[in-house]
């Protein structure tokens, strides 16, 4: 497929046509690498949480998985407008 590179402010950029997105479910970004004199552009599909789990493993096997804040309240009913 032939696509015609625009300006762009100062720079240039190409229209990649809907279908091809929906087809890739590309939405925000995209990796954009240059291989062998050609520009490869690649869909982006990470999980927003990805790695957490391991990350929250190391952390309490270094013990460094302690509240920043108290989770308990200390208030009085009293305190409270109903």
């Amino acid at each position: 497929m032939q696509v015609s590179v625009i300006p762009i402010g100062n720079s240039k950029g190409i229209r990649i046509p809907r279908n091809i997105l929906q087809q890739l479910h590309i939405e925000d970004s995209v990796e954009l690498e240059v291989q062998n004199q050609e520009i490869l552009i690649k869909p982006i599909h990470k999980n927003v949480r990805e790695g957490w789990s391991a990350a929250f493993q190391d952390m309490a096997m270094n013990n460094d998985d302690e509240l920043f804040i108290n989770d308990q309240f200390d208030n009085e009913d009293s305190d409270w407008e109903w």
